[in-house]
């Protein structure tokens, strides 16, 4: 039962992202609906239920594990769970424990985090225009971020800030993003904005700010230079030769990142996505719940699970229309 997990293309999978909540205090435009409605807390994981499946998914293989909600850090008694996972790096068997984060509650938990093993944050930040980001979260406050980011590197961890590119709110800002980050010795990496979840009134089209024209513009300043760097994760990363810096790009629309897939998507209810783009899930709480002290029931799901992952998603804003959309907001799957 410790075979490691591989699915029908031969890829291995290690990395595991974790939704510990689907709530959030932001309600980012691209991301919520202003008026959400969030799941009854009985159809949450508990933290030993996390705990739990986590540790099944570490037997069979997964060796890095990012916590995503919603935002992660708002679940109450989140520590506890950080603080199990603690053992697994220990031991050897979990090489990382990480979070993405808006940052909002990084200065409460950044010296806990450090001390429960956690390395490196990213951290969700689209504009460092304190009125824009107002705008862009609906309820976020900018000075608590920058308070957050603080805590977190006086604590001596590592600062990744994750930008989504959206045509006409943060294209004056490129340049702004590129040397504030600098300046602050952290990485940044820009996100296409992907078709998820109805987002009510915005137009996710007309969000839609191409990556490759971005780093077009971002040639007219700095000499480029491919990296073949990868972090387990769906970014490419060049070096800006001027400055040193590594900038990241995921680009899901313009250039299909799936070949080299090692992850999959655990929601707060226990539901595991199998492809960001794809639709098709599997149920783990039940094999779990069903079966307690007994984890062969769980572990029999998670590969076949595994079994059905797809090739690639589907996501595709070329006909000028927004194809492939999933109809769950990435607050349920996990940013």
């Amino acid at each position: 039962m410790t075979a490691p997990l591989i699915d029908p293309f031969q890829r291995a999978i290690s990395y595991l992202r974790v939704s510990v909540t689907d709530r959030c205090d932001f309600r980012c435009v691209y991301c919520m609906s202003e008026n959400m409605t969030f799941l009854p807390k009985k159809e949450l994981l508990t933290l030993e239920e996390l705990d739990r499946m986590c540790s099944t998914f570490v037997r069979l293989g997964v060796e890095k594990l990012r916590i995503t909600g919603g935002e992660p850090l708002v679940r109450r008694n989140i520590m506890m769970f950080f603080n199990a996972m603690t053992r697994h790096l220990e031991a050897g068997n979990l090489k990382e424990l990480t979070l993405t984060t808006n940052g909002s509650q990084l200065e409460r938990f950044a010296d806990d985090l450090y001390a429960a093993g956690v390395r490196r944050v990213n951290v969700s930040l689209d504009t460092i225009d304190e009125q824009k980001f107002a705008d862009i979260t609906r309820w976020g406050r900018l000075p608590q971020v920058l308070k957050g980011i603080d805590a977190a590197q006086r604590a001596g961890m590592r600062i990744k800030i994750n930008t989504v590119a959206l045509k006409d709110f943060n294209e004056d800002e490129l340049f702004t993003l590129v040397e504030w980050c600098k300046s602050r010795d952290m990485d940044l990496t820009f996100i296409e904005v992907m078709p998820m979840g109805d987002i009510g009134n915005e137009d996710r089209l007309g969000q839609y700010w191409k990556l490759s024209d971005l780093r077009m513009r971002l040639a007219e300043q700095y000499t480029l230079k491919e990296l073949s760097e990868r972090t387990g994760g769906p970014a490419r990363y060049v070096e800006l030769e001027e400055t040193g810096q590594k900038i990241g790009f995921i680009t899901p629309l313009t250039h299909n990142f799936c070949e080299s897939c090692n992850r999959v998507r655990l929601t707060c209810t226990g539901e595991l996505y199998m492809c960001l783009g794809q639709e098709d899930m599997a149920d783990l709480r039940a094999p779990m719940r069903n079966n307690p002290g007994n984890d062969v029931p769980l572990e029999d799901a998670i590969r076949a699970a595994i079994e059905r992952k797809p090739k690639g998603h589907d996501f595709d804003y070329s006909r000028q229309t927004v194809d492939g959309r999933v109809s769950r907001h990435m607050s349920h799957t996990g940013g």
